[in-house]
């Protein structure tokens, strides 16, 4: 079985499992030349450790049934992406409206700023400019065509 076919199977997998958790949707699968399989899954309302975990060993159980990788030569890790992952699906925009990210455009310009709405075809991000009296905000209307990556901004 090919890498695609491989992932083409655990999102199967992972999707149907899924499936009976209410907001919980697939964010990302990766896997190394070496077998390792990363499995990025999220919620609207979050997700904690102990579901996680319980992810982890359903889908472990499911992968060695189907023999998806020979011999079983694999390790599985299943987590939640982290703020150091940029987000990948449309869902993600929607869950995180009302947070600070940092949007990289493809042509390398920077905007940081309150992530405002996000719809089918683009994202509306609000700078602060300035200080005091002379505060402002700015609106961007930024395309998906045009992002290269989106990550949260944690402000402190």
């Amino acid at each position: 079985m090919n890498e695609t076919a491989q992932i083409k199977a655990l999102e199967q997998k992972v999707e149907a499992l899924i499936s009976e958790k209410q907001g919980f949707f697939l964010v990302d699968i990766k896997v190394s030349p070496s077998n390792n399989v990363r499995i990025f899954i999220d919620a609207d309302q979050g997700i904690n450790i102990d579901e996680l975990v319980q992810l982890n060993r359903s889908l472990y159980k499911k992968i060695i049934e189907s023999a998806v990788f020979p011999g079983n030569d694999f390790s599985l890790e299943v987590s939640s992406p982290g703020l150091d992952e940029p987000m990948k699906i449309l869902r993600q925009y929607f869950k995180n409206i009302g947070k600070n990210v940092e949007v990289l455009r493809k042509d390398g310009i920077k905007t940081a700023g309150k992530l405002i709405s996000v719809n089918e075809h683009s994202v509306v991000v609000e700078e602060e400019k300035g200080k005091n009296k002379k505060k402002e905000f700015v609106q961007h209307n930024i395309p998906f065509e045009n992002i290269k990556s989106t990550k949260i901004q944690i402000k402190f």
